[in-house]
């Protein structure tokens, strides 16, 4: 039953991913001044980088991806394949994190744009 702990992480991690709007709720430094409308600016195009898929077919590879580079790392390494399932378990929760943090970026860049898009000097 120890072999099975990382699977159910799996489902936990793409919960977190799906529900969250990290990334899309960021608030990016404009240097000098900003107008009237800045906040609802700021949120129309916090809303457009929420709007974005966060699981895609991406999702799915990046996955698929982690799982067999854990599996392929722990028969090179280990030598054997005893712990093979585990390994691909953790590999594809690797790649998940990975996935997950590159969405997040993908809704701040999403932010920044619509807001340099809307003249404001978007500095970071």
């Amino acid at each position: 039953m120890a072999s099975l702990k990382p699977l159910f992480a799996l489902p936990l991690v793409g919960l977190i991913a799906a529900c969250s709007n990290v990334g899309a709720n960021y608030t990016p430094v404009i240097d000098g001044p900003v107008g009237p409308n800045f906040n609802a600016d700021l949120y129309q195009c916090q809303q457009l980088a929420a709007s974005q898929a966060t699981i895609d077919s991406s999702t799915a590879g990046a996955a698929a991806a982690g799982a067999g580079l854990g599996a392929a790392s722990s028969v090179i390494i280990n030598d054997n394949s005893d712990d093979l399932g585990r390994a691909a378990a953790v590999g594809a929760v690797a790649g998940l994190t990975s996935n997950a943090i590159q969405k997040t970026h993908n809704r701040e860049v999403i932010v920044r744009n619509c807001m340099r898009g809307r003249g404001y000097n978007v500095v970071g």
